[in-house]
């Protein structure tokens, strides 16, 4: 199992446990909010259900209360009839007509002519009755009801005027102030929860309470919330009697609303808190990874260092004892190689010296290094638009870039192909495209393939193409992309440098 593999495997495992905590958050909210919403319209049901025990409370109290009045009219109309009986008939026993007369000490009366002087007064209040006061009072009686014709002179027609009694104004009074809290309770007790009465016809409102007074007042506003909270929740009808009906509408609390965004806002807080995890995780483990590189680099730069004297000194030994210069220059080949190999090494984790290079010249030298050193079967070409092309480059590290891709290249190709190398001149950058015949890369692995493990090899380290990446961007602040790769055609690497 390569090390890539091993890192897959932790990165998934860790992705579906943070799923699973978000999941099991997020599902834990919903609930919460469920179960509030339900506490919520449970807690209406039941107040719906007490307004309409309280509306019948008061439906009866109202019709208990007319029908009181219609018992004051009917007294005042029998102690009219007994006036005139007792002034303008004779009878042989006056004892019930006296009594009707004498019972009625509740209800206020007062008899006028037609000439609008009174001429006889009952149970009006008030310590001193004078003209002022009688007057007052008849106009009170005159404006709730109509007079009866009464004969308590005879031969002349008398008005009889009368107003509900004492007890029977309170007990009024007492009716309008239930009625009123019953009202006023509809609206308080609803809580937060936003709530409307309205008449029957559904277009006057009664009460309102924690309505949005802007967008009641719009033009067709009571309609249209009218039918948002009709459409959320059906409207409680309350009966008050004889046919008076009126409609409590009513809808989610804002707290519920907003309660029913929490799992969406709590979703992004935790994925912004991954995000920004993630994101401190990558950095640190940047920085570890570079210093891994930097020590690794050093060390070996350091470890080359003193087997590369002892093959110096051994070469020029060779050179003195008379052994053949052709041997002797291959010698030197390859020590020259190794010092070039060696100064890569140290540079890794140093500010690059970045001068200005022929691209074309550089390549054409390491073409000519690897040609005698790759297989016959290995077509090895350089392309350049021009035969100069200057930009800024460090000549070892560049150089190891181009000989890590050209080896992947030979091993996709399985050492029999064709390789080549084109340079393209674009005024503000310079392209090196390395293209092979090889087996290519699937899509999806475009840029794994530049990650720390990714190999193909069974005895690979996966650190090329991470390595020559590092130079490209990190030391020469250019690109370096797969261009183009189709399997068992073959795959393209382009290198971008900035001028």
């Amino acid at each position: 199992m390569s090390l890539y593999s091993t890192k897959q495997r932790w990165k998934i495992a860790l992705l579906v446990s943070a799923l699973a905590i978000i999941g099991a958050s997020i599902w834990y909210s919903s609930h919460i909010v469920k179960k509030v919403g339900d506490e919520e319209r449970q807690k209406v049901f039941l107040w719906g259900e007490a307004i309409e025990k309280r509306a019948t409370l008061v439906a009866y109290t109202k019709k208990l209360f007319e029908e009181l009045s219609l018992n004051e009219q009917k007294k005042v109309a029998l102690w009219s009839e007994a006036m005139r009986v007792i002034t303008n008939e004779e009878l042989d026993d006056y004892t019930f007509i006296t009594r009707v007369i004498q019972d009625n000490t509740t209800i206020p009366m007062i008899v006028i002519d037609d000439h609008e002087n009174v001429i006889f007064w009952r149970n009006v209040t008030g310590v001193d009755v004078d003209d002022d006061v009688l007057h007052k009072e008849l106009e009170e009686m005159r404006a709730l009801y109509a007079p009866m014709q009464v004969n308590i002179v005879e031969g002349e027609t008398q008005y009889l005027y009368y107003k509900d009694s004492r007890l029977f104004s309170e007990l009024r009074d007492v009716m309008d102030d239930l009625i009123n809290s019953f009202i006023s309770e509809t609206v308080i007790n609803s809580a937060s929860v936003p709530v409307i009465l309205t008449n029957a016809a559904k277009d006057s409102v009664l009460r309102a309470g924690n309505v949005d007074e802007a967008r009641l007042q719009a033009p067709n506003g009571l309609s249209a919330l009218l039918n948002d909270m009709e459409a959320m929740n059906p409207p409680i009808k309350i009966e008050l009697g004889e046919g008076e009906v009126n409609y409590v509408f009513y809808e989610d609390s804002l707290v519920l609303r907003q309660l029913r965004y929490f799992p969406l806002i709590q979703f992004i807080v935790i994925g912004l808190f991954l995000f920004i995890a993630y994101l401190l995780f990558s950095t640190f483990r940047k920085a570890e990874q570079n210093q891994v590189w930097v020590g690794l680099a050093k060390e070996t730069a350091h470890q080359l260092g003193t087997p590369l004297s002892s093959l110096m000194a051994w070469v020029n030994l060779l050179e003195v004892k008379g052994v053949d210069k052709e041997t002797i220059e291959e010698l030197n080949k390859d020590v020259t190689r190794l010092e070039t190999i060696t100064d890569r090494f140290s540079k890794i984790g140093s500010k690059p010296d970045l001068q200005e290079e022929d691209v074309v010249a550089v390549l054409d030298e390491i073409v000519r290094y690897l040609r005698p050193r790759i297989s016959n079967k290995v077509k090895l070409t350089l392309k350049p638009d021009q035969p100069e092309i200057v930009t800024l480059l460090n000549r070892p590290l560049f150089g190891w870039v181009i000989e890590n891709l050209c080896k992947n290249a030979i091993d996709a190709m399985a050492g029999e192909g064709e390789l080549t190398i084109t340079v393209h001149d674009e005024l503000q950058q310079v392209f090196v495209d390395i293209t092979d015949t090889g087996k290519g890369i699937p899509s999806k692995l475009h840029k794994t393939v530049f990650q720390p493990g990714y190999t193909t090899k069974k005895r690979g380290w996966g650190l090329g193409l991470s390595l020559t990446k590092r130079i490209i961007e990190n030391y020469h602040s250019g690109r370096i992309f797969v261009k183009r790769s189709e399997l068992e055609k073959g795959t393209t690497f382009r290198i971008a440098l900035f001028r």
